[in-house]
């Protein structure tokens, strides 16, 4: 039996099941397949093809530029790296608010065309029609709420959200809409650890928290931002596993001072 037949695949049943046990939920973003490879391989649970490829790949200052055809793009890279994690893909902005069988027409691109597991999108009732066409049409749903980097102008900044008892109050309302809906999870982020924790006590489904305490039921990092290589991006919530910034920078400085100083190839690496 070849080693490929003995991994079992994370499903978007083994998650509700995850939480029930109590075992928390990895999840990094990936965006490539090289990446995707190795964060599968490091054996997280759950892979997010995040529209912060918009920043961390592309450079903008915001998740909104990115394209329904560049999420695509990437998540194919992604699913062909992966053999065990759950993929799941953004919907980027304008793809789902207009109206639901818009979104339906995104989610179903995206389902289609990266073989990718699930999709996931920002806000609460305001695009629970959305949502429920989605669910209805088979497709799994990841809900988004708290800091939603998608309504960033709206919301005015990165802040931490959910400080005041009636944004709280709407945020509680809209997590057991979205369970009722039929999302099988949601991400929960930049909100006080203790509304994290009781959200995540109301509903059956899982919570992943970024930003948001360690009572959510998993946990996300931007892949880029865990291993060091975004200098200068420290927010409170992040924590660095590696610092690859100053290893890549360092490592490249060291190979254009051995070409310069013809110290590369050296005969053992010429033909």
């Amino acid at each position: 039996m070849s080693i490929h037949s003995e991994i079992k695949k994370v499903t978007t049943t083994s998650l509700l099941k995850m939480k029930a046990k109590g075992e928390k939920i990895s999840m990094l973003t990936a965006y490539d397949f090289t990446t995707a490879r190795m964060v599968d391989a490091g054996g997280v649970d759950t892979i997010l093809v995040g529209d912060s490829a918009a920043n961390v790949m592309a450079g903008y200052a915001t998740t909104l530029p990115i394209t329904l055809d560049q999420m695509i793009y990437h998540a194919q890279s992604v699913v062909r790296g992966v053999q065990r994690a759950l993929v799941i893909v953004d919907l980027p902005f304008g793809t789902y608010q207009s109206n639901p069988e818009k979104a339906l027409e995104s989610a179903i691109r995206i389902m289609k065309e990266t073989e990718a597991n699930a999709i996931k999108l920002e806000g609460g009732a305001e695009v629970a029609d959305s949502i429920k066409k989605i669910v209805d049409a088979g497709i799994p749903v990841m809900g988004h709420l708290g800091l939603t980097p998608q309504s960033v102008n709206q919301l005015g900044g990165y802040g931490l959200r959910a400080k005041e008892d009636a944004e709280a109050q709407k945020l509680l309302q809209d997590a057991q809409l979205l369970q009722e809906i039929g999302c099988f999870g949601l991400v929960l982020e930049k909100i006080p650890a203790a509304l994290a924790k009781q959200v995540t006590e109301s509903l059956r489904i899982p919570t992943i928290g970024i930003g948001a305490g360690v009572d959510c039921d998993g946990q996300v990092l931007v892949y880029h931002d865990m291993v060091g290589m975004n200098d200068g991006f420290a927010p409170k919530f992040l924590r660095k596993y590696l610092h690859l910034y100053a290893e890549i920078t360092g490592a490249i400085a060291q190979y254009v001072k051995d070409v310069k100083e013809k110290n590369f190839p050296n005969e053992a690496e010429s033909y």
